[in-house]
């Protein structure tokens, strides 16, 4: 392991702040000018539980969390019994001094977090300031950093409480420089990374979807999705964004349809058994052929499944969701980075071909905070389609919504304009939007749009290569995976191998093609994804009738690293084809 790539993991139940230390070192390191990853693993209650937030953080870009830690901030028992061996040699533990343990050696740092954020803080929650400015003198972190951090984070809720975090965490700092009587060989160094901005994958998704111009949303609160509608409906009161919490999943995805249809960018984010109830609007938005976007967060099924765990089981879910056949696209962005250009183009696309689009997420990328660049406005692109002016609509005789074209796409407009009628049917129904059981117009108009898959076909994003040319093994992998395969490929090529990872950021349209052309002369396909049935292997088999030698899986509702990838492979991984 590089000596610059660190992991910190901080530990204990929900209620007791373990979000909140983990953020102020995670935005800590950022402004320090180091690269970072931090993910969460928690359970689906309010209080309790054994949950930790672990933070890697590093000289370069990292994508995934790392099995070893330098330092363990531990707020219960359970958290030294389970996480102390996960520690590298000279790795630290700083734990609540009012935690009952045994002794956990001489590099271990007693902390009094309550007492200390109460003296200093004036009050014992602040206690989470004093093992944050603990654990940072503990790094060797230039401690200004970490008090401006503090500043920032805090400023919103003013300067009074701002300031008794700085007053708190420099509390922490100078117990540890006093009392820390051990050597940690994590010693921090500023980096020269310019990236500033620290956002989850939700958060990333819900910006890009701001920055294209979403006027609507309208969702059930369902994790691992629920970071997306929280974020947009924070922003109501500022931009012009109406966002409705609807009773259920399917008055959600119906509101959606409906404000798409009266000309707004409109939206849902839900997770795989909301979706489930979401099905029948799908199907509404395929006949009457109106953009929606879908952001499915998923979690492992079936029905309730692991409420707050990751999984990759809804690829083929969403690919046949729907009574009928209807054209859609699927989207998978592999990092939060990606998740804002992702969220911008599936407006596009959905506007464009009027279909629905979804953005396939998971826990995973979902509540993992990721560091990058602030976004370039400049460069998101508004495509409405073919979207019709007054002018046009005046000169008319009639409209007609679903116009036979050659491409499949029919000129759009909205109720209100130009003084036309404009359906928007349930039921087939001929160019004018009325219904008819006409067997020739049926067949006429699902050709029709049949045709816009089509035509997406040509501007699919390609997949991507990273790893050695000419390569003897190739890992085929999507969404949140990708981090998970890249650093097993740099491991890998390091030790004399010949790999490379092929990712796919577009899943449908599927662009065989391209992937059998960059999968080329490979001696072993390995398909590398969080499900139990090799979902993107099979998909890949269906529209080629190529199928990878071997797959690596998990699907026990954790994530999987870089080791675990290598592990798996050495092991000859599985065929469950």
């Amino acid at each position: 392991m590089d000596i610059h790539d660190y992991s910190v993991k901080v530990g204990g139940e929900a209620g007791q702040g373990i979000n909140t230390i983990a953020s102020i070192l995670s935005r800590s390191f950022a402004d320090q000018g180091l690269h970072l990853f931090a993910y969460q693993d928690y359970y689906s209650r309010v209080r309790g539980g054994h949950n930790f937030y672990q933070v890697r953080t590093a000289t370069f870009p990292v994508y995934t969390f790392s099995d070893r830690l330098e330092v363990l901030v531990a707020l219960d028992k359970a958290s030294i019994d389970l996480h102390a061996s996960e520690l590298n040699p000279g790795g630290v533990i700083i734990y609540d001094q009012d935690i009952k343990t045994d002794d956990p050696g001489q590099n271990a740092l007693a902390l009094p977090m309550a007492a200390l954020g109460k003296e200093h803080g004036g009050k014992a929650v602040m206690g989470n300031s004093v093992a944050a400015g603990a654990a940072w003198q503990v790094m060797g972190g230039d401690l200004e950093i970490l008090e401006n951090t503090l500043g920032r984070l805090f400023q919103i809720k003013g300067s009074d409480i701002s300031e008794a975090n700085i007053k708190a965490a420099r509390a922490g700092a100078d117990y540890a420089n006093n009392n820390f009587s051990g050597h940690c060989r994590c010693q921090l160094q500023k980096g020269k990374s310019k990236k500033s901005l620290v956002l989850t994958g939700n958060e990333a998704l819900a910006l890009g979807s701001l920055a294209a111009g979403c006027r609507f949303v309208s969702s059930y609160p369902m994790t691992p999705a629920s970071g997306v509608m929280q974020y947009m409906a924070r922003q109501t009161h500022r931009l012009p964004l109406a966002f409705e919490q609807a009773e259920d999943e399917i008055a959600a995805i119906n509101m959606s349809i409906g404000a798409a249809n009266a000309g707004a960018r409109a939206m849902v984010a839900t997770s795989g058994s909301g979706f489930s109830l979401m099905v029948e609007g799908l199907s509404l938005a395929g006949m009457n052929e109106t953009p929606v976007v879908i952001v499915l967060g998923q979690r492992p099924g079936p029905a309730t499944g692991l409420a707050t765990r990751t999984e990759q089981g809804d690829l083929l879910f969403s690919l046949h969701a729907g009574n009928g056949e209807f054209p859609r696209a699927i989207f998978a962005p592999r990092t939060a980075e990606e998740a804002f250009w992702t969220a911008a183009e599936a407006f596009n696309v959905a506007e464009k071909y009027q279909i629905p689009v979804f953005v396939m997420s998971d826990q995973h990328l979902a509540d993992s905070y990721y560091t990058m660049e602030p976004f370039d406005l400049n460069k998101v692109t508004i495509d409405r389609g073919h979207v019709l002016d007054d002018e046009e609509l005046e000169q008319m005789k009639a409209y007609h919504r679903y116009k036979i074209t050659d491409s499949g796409i029919s000129p759009r407009a909205f109720p209100g304009q130009g003084g036309k009628c404009v359906m928007v049917p349930g039921n087939e129904h001929m160019e004018n939007g009325y219904s008819t059981e006409d067997p020739v117009n049926r067949t006429r108009m699902q050709d029709k749009r049949i045709r816009k898959h089509r035509s997406m076909s040509g501007e699919v994003k390609p997949p991507e290569s990273y790893g050695k040319n000419d390569p003897g093994t190739v890992l085929l992998t999507w969404g949140s995976s990708y981090g998970s395969c890249r650093e097993a490929v740099d491991e890998a090529n390091r030790q004399g191998e010949k790999w490379q990872v092929l990712s796919l950021p577009q899943l449908w349209p599927f662009p065989g093609k391209q992937v059998l052309d960059l999968i080329g002369k490979a001696k072993r396909v390995v398909s590398v994804e969080m499900n139990a049935t090799g979902q993107l292997g099979r998909l890949l088999r269906l529209e080629t009738g190529r199928q990878p030698d071997l797959a690596v899986l998990k699907y026990d509702g954790r994530p999987m690293n870089a080791g675990y990838v290598l592990s798996q492979v050495e092991k000859g991984g599985v065929f469950p084809w």
